[in-house]
């Protein structure tokens, strides 16, 4: 019969090595993965282990986690996390940015915006069409981060199936998105002037005393927080507003709640947070 072998059935996944691989992942990125997610590990990571020729999770775990795994380390970590995003996400917190975020800060002379979990890249660009569309005075700029180095390759590149931009409105689609033709049929490009007031690099949300980036106005924080566990999710926050402007906002995602969290931060709304200037 034809096919692999390895990983295969949720009960091959054993609570030991459920367990080193919880331990890596939440020693390097803040990841909380419970005992319960043995299918997750399976699916994410089995493929992997065929194309290396190992058959059990143990031998995996010990390539990445020495020294000499941090390629291949990465690539784990470009397998387990979750990056599911699209255009025009949660379309309230767009709407804030428009009417009630711009007005306020029309003064500032350039804005800058952080998407901070960005995956591929869509939150990142739906932020660039609504300050280039909507910030009539000064400058902006912002920048996308993400701790996968695949989705950040894939965010950079701006190249979309067309499925994915469903959420556009057709005024952005027009002004902003190239249609695909020849090879490209099917797929829509963000326009080059748009790419270029978009950055993109990693950045590890855990360790995030490794860079400074300077302030940010807004920080778009959605979707993440959730995989962290009660402590590692309010060190991050910490860190996060740390980069925040006085009077700047952050916005989590709308299944995201900060209450009760010792933050320096006021509501401004559900999901949506202001820094006391």
């Amino acid at each position: 019969m034809n096919g692999w072998s390895g990983i295969h059935a949720e009960d091959d996944v054993s609570d030991h090595d459920m367990l080193l691989f919880q331990q890596l992942f939440k020693q390097q990125i803040g990841l909380h993965l419970p005992l319960s997610k043995k299918a997750l590990l399976q699916s994410r990571l089995g493929a992997r282990l065929h194309e290396l020729g190992l058959r059990q999770l143990g031998q995996y775990h010990a390539l990445i986690a020495g020294e000499q795994g941090a390629q291949e380390r990465q690539r784990a970590i470009d397998l387990i996390t979750t990056n599911e995003t699209y255009f025009f996400r949660e379309q309230g917190h767009f709407d804030f940015l428009v009417e009630e975020f711009l007005p306020q800060w029309s003064s500032q002379q350039h804005l800058r915006v952080w998407s901070a979990a960005s995956a591929t890249g869509e939150e990142a660009y739906t932020l660039a069409m609504l300050l280039d569309r909507h910030r009539n005075t000064g400058t902006w700029s912002v920048f996308g981060s993400d701790v996968s180095m695949r989705v950040l390759r894939f965010a950079r590149r701006a190249l979309y199936p067309l499925a994915r931009g469903q959420n556009i409105p057709r005024q952005y689609l027009r002004r902003y998105c190239l249609m695909g033709t020849g090879e490209y049929e099917g797929h829509f490009l963000v326009q080059a002037e748009l790419r270029k007031q978009v950055e993109f690099a990693q950045r590890n949300l855990t360790r995030l005393d490794e860079f400074d980036d300077g302030l940010y106005d807004l920080i778009f924080l959605r979707n993440v927080i959730i995989y962290f566990d009660c402590a590692t999710k309010l060190q991050v926050l910490r860190d996060v507003i740390g980069r925040l402007r006085p009077g700047g906002y952050l916005v989590v995602g709308h299944s995201e709640s900060l209450h009760g969290m010792d933050l320096a931060l006021e509501m401004h709304s559900p999901s949506i947070y202001r820094k006391p200037s």
